[in-house]
């Protein structure tokens, strides 16, 4: 029965399009974004994009972006416990034994990665995001340097009314409670607005709690007809346990587990294993329309995070504090037959982190074990060309030169002088086309080049040790594919196929004492394809009894092999890249009713997990099913509320949501939890 829902949605999906009289169709408002400065109709885009839209992250929880998130092709992202993320676009998670690296992420216009490759994204609270692009595959050409794509985070703005006020609260099972204010007031010339928030949880697992709070400001001030200006402000205080892997006889005997104890070492729950984070980031862009034709924008944007990791075997603390300027000049000139547009700016960064390390006494840090002061660098220069001819062919030429390099210095054990480690300059090129067949199919095909140098994060990994020899990962990807819309916008289908080859991988590696160190041990060759379809069956409409159907479906497949890859004297070229499952389907209804009445339900497949490098540990394949419904038209004190009841992972399946790869001692699970339902309300007053 499991496995009925698969092709029960993807057949109803196409058995409606065909039954569909297009006599009676509605037109729906055409998808843009703006991945490339310019925006542009999803239909005629470049590349492989995936968007979340504000309905799209309206359907989930709410409690974190996971769900939204996998609901892109080519997209995986895990949380091993609540607050501990992962991501992944068309990639595998090697060099991530937690965090996110090797993939760059932006807030509105500010870079939310810092120069050490290192992001904070679990600082973010989900209701404060607006919607999110997706770039898939190495976009190094604009925005710096990354092998596996970008994320543009567009940040919730409440400035369409001259006054909004939103409220949400809601609460779960395992002790799960989330707060969210949001307020928005506009006047002449300016907008403001501000996201609060508060979200804790006890956890599925023991040792698994996590709380946040969270406040956000974004203002606008539009000082006089050619000139803005925008800042963007938020603050982040994250605390969550890590309850540390568990070995396949301890997962099947009991998955709630936190790690125990051994004879070496002490338990999770003794040491009071943890993340405690605290950031502050702040952004200013103005933007300065200086004829038809020029436009100049320039940003400067600057964070500080406070990050202690008590663990098993040492106390971590480091301090970060980054400071960055990303600037550009547009020039555009329109024609009867083309159009041209051409951006030119750099963006430079530096981020300097203070690493000390200490015996870890039972969540106290204790004697140090080292100490090392480290200060990556990273600059880049780009300049990008589109070309739009005859409202037909789109074609993107782009590039950038890309300098990245670090300074290091240790106090103790040994102390070492200032010393710098700086790699060649990088040219990273990007050539895209488009081409509009008819008004509803959409041919392309790009071809990129990737360029991710380590993180600090790996240069200076959990064993203390300064690692100057590990150099970044680079490749070239190649991919092609089409779009197609119908009946009025309401059916629109995505394909698109890719090659990757990476070279130098950066993977990660455990010594004889669980620390990790990180090692360039080859490459990998990935071939790809990924498909998207949505469906309006019925179309938002204001009578009968069902108010709109949109069916959606998303299928990855993924055939990552090694190549040339060696740990030691062991070859694993053509075995099947640690962490990325093969098959991906997810499938989904949202169904509209009459007086404000919804459902939603969606279901995930995701096919069997190689753990490690050799492929003798796999996890299982799993089914995911999830469900919300709610009533939008209950009004209290004449104000609108929304009431909702929400529940995940439905047929109750035991699974980890983010495996430790390679794991010592054969700790590869993280149960993700169980049967779990949450209810909550939202309150919008305009």
């Amino acid at each position: 029965m499991k496995l009925l829902l698969i092709p029960a949605l993807s057949l109803l999906s196409f058995a409606g399009i065909a039954q569909i009289n297009p006599d009676s169709t509605r037109k729906l408002k055409e998808v843009i974004i703006r991945p490339y400065f310019t925006a542009q109709p999803l239909l005629r885009s470049t590349g492989a994009f995936g968007l979340i839209d504000s309905l799209t992250l309206q359907q989930q929880s709410g409690t974190s972006l996971v769900p939204a998130m996998n609901t892109i092709a080519g997209v995986r992202m895990e949380e091993r416990s609540p607050g501990s993320f992962r991501l992944s676009i068309r990639g595998s998670l090697l060099r991530s034994p937690f965090g996110i690296r090797n993939v760059k992420i932006y807030l509105d216009e500010f870079p939310l990665t810092d120069a050490g490759g290192g992001t904070y994204l679990n600082a973010l609270d989900p209701n404060s995001v607006q919607s999110v692009q997706v770039l898939k595959g190495p976009q190094s050409s604009i925005f710096g340097a990354n092998s596996g794509g970008v994320v543009l985070i567009n940040p919730i703005s409440l400035s369409s009314d001259s006054t909004l006020l939103n409220f949400k609260a809601q609460g779960g099972s395992y002790g799960l409670f989330q707060e969210n204010v949001q307020l928005g007031k506009k006047w002449k010339n300016y907008e403001l607005s501000i996201s609060q928030a508060y979200q804790r949880s006890d956890g599925y697992r023991q040792h698994s709690g996590m709380d946040r709070n969270y406040i956000q400001v974004l203002q606008r001030y539009k000082y006089n007809p050619a000139t803005s200006l925008k800042a963007l402000l938020f603050y982040s205080d994250l605390h969550y346990n890590t309850p540390g892997g568990l070995n396949a006889s301890q997962f099947a005997a009991d998955p709630r587990l936190s790690r125990p104890a051994t004879a070496a070492t002490r338990s999770a729950i003794e040491q009071k294993a943890g993340i405690y984070s605290k950031t502050g980031y702040a952004g200013l862009s103005n933007e300065w329309q200086i004829s038809p034709q020029f436009k100049h924008v320039a940003s400067l944007f600057t964070s500080y995070t406070d990050f202690k990791n008590p663990f098993i075997t040492n106390y971590e603390h480091r301090k970060e504090f980054t400071l960055g300027l990303r600037t550009y000049l547009e020039y555009e000139r329109r024609k009867s037959e083309l159009d041209m547009k051409v951006n030119v700016g750099l963006e430079s960064m530096q981020t300097s982190t203070d690493f000390d390390n200490f015996d870890n006494n039972f969540g106290i840090p204790g004697a140090i074990q080292a100490s090392d002061k480290l200060k990556a660098k990273a600059n880049f220069a780009f300049v990008n060309f589109n070309f739009d001819y005859l409202d037909k062919w789109l074609l993107e030429i782009s590039g950038s030169a890309n300098l990245y390099g670090y300074r290091y210095q240790s106090f103790a054990p040994v102390a070492v002088a200032k010393k710098t480690n700086n790699f060649d300059v990088q040219f990273m090129p990007r050539v895209a086309l488009s081409y509009l067949a008819s008004r509803q199919l959409s041919l392309h095909a790009s071809i990129s080049k990737g360029y991710s140098p380590p993180t600090l994060s790996e240069v200076r990994a959990s064993d203390n040790v300064i690692n100057v020899k590990l150099q970044p990962e680079y490749g070239w990807n190649y991919e092609t594919g089409f779009k197609y819309e119908a009946l009025q916008k309401r059916i629109f289908i995505d394909v698109t196929g890719f090659y990757y080859h990476l070279k130098s991988a950066i993977v990660r590696r455990l010594n004889e004492n669980d620390a990790e160190y990180f090692i360039n041990a080859g490459g990998t060759k990935q071939w790809g394809l990924e498909t998207a379809v949505s469906a309006w069956l019925i179309p938002a409409r204001s009578s009968g009894w069902i108010r709109g159907l949109q069916l959606r479906n998303a299928y990855t497949l993924s055939k990552f092999e090694f190549s040339d890859y060696f740990d030691g004297d062991v070859n694993y070229s053509g075995n099947d890249l640690t962490g990325v499952p093969k098959n991906i389907l997810l499938s989904s209804a949202d169904l509209q009713f009459k007086n404000g009445w919804y459902l939603f339900a969606q279901h995930n497949y995701t096919a069997a997990i190689p753990l490690n490098d050799a492929n003798t540990v796999i996890a299982k394949s799993y089914h995911l099913v999830q469900a919300k419904m709610g009533w939008k038209n209950l009004r209290i004190a004449n104000f609108p509320v929304e009431i909702y009841v929400g529940a995940d992972n439905l047929l109750d399946k035991t699974y980890s949501l983010g495996n430790d790869l390679n794991a010592f001692g054969g700790r590869y699970f993280n149960a993700a939890a169980g049967r779990n339902f949450y209810a909550g309300l939202a309150l919008k007053i305009r």
